[in-house]
């Protein structure tokens, strides 16, 4: 009986992984590209469009809407690079804050600095629920994600700090 009840968790699991790989691998539909053009002392461009193109003193960047960095190169995307850390969101278990890694506008990697920690089942939902929020936000590149069926708290936590450390990134 418990061999049953194992497997049809992990088939249960899969299938909820599945679902989330389908999700978010639909395309998403945007506003048509407009575009602003800068020249000047290394800022880039930007619109209220979807993309924004500008030039920096020694290169040419590309941009996302309303993003602004600098640049010293010829890249695509916006120029902004580097970590940010999201505000550390209150939950009814414990805090959780996440770290982005940006690099030339797109996020390459969502680290979680503290997950949920009232008792050892909190802390065991959120280890099981990091590495699919993680790869969600990749994926979405964004906060608009999936929450972990059964990881309620933990997956709230969680988008409310990654939208704030993307909104201090300028995404």
């Amino acid at each position: 009986m418990r061999a049953r009840i194992i497997a049809g968790g992990v088939v249960s699991s899969i299938a909820v992984l599945v679902i989330g790989w389908q999700l978010g691998g639909q395309t998403a539909v945007t506003a048509p590209a407009q575009q602003t053009t800068t020249s000047g002392s290394g800022t880039t461009g930007t619109s209220t469009g979807t993309s924004s193109s500008g030039s920096t003193g020694t290169g040419a960047t590309s941009g996302t809407a309303g993003s602004s960095g600098t640049g010293t190169g010829t890249t695509s995307g916006s120029s902004a690079s580097g970590t940010f850390a999201g505000d550390t969101t209150q939950t009814r278990y414990g805090p959780v804050q996440v770290q982005i890694t940006v690099a030339n506008g797109k996020i390459t990697d969502v680290t979680a600095l503290q997950l949920t920690n009232s008792d050892g089942r909190s802390v065991q939902i959120s280890q099981q629920a990091a590495p699919i929020l993680r790869q969600e936000a990749l994926q979405a590149q964004s906060a608009q994600i999936q929450s972990v069926s059964g990881a309620t708290f933990t997956s709230e936590g969680y988008t409310t700090s990654l939208q704030s450390a993307i909104d201090k990134a300028g995404l």
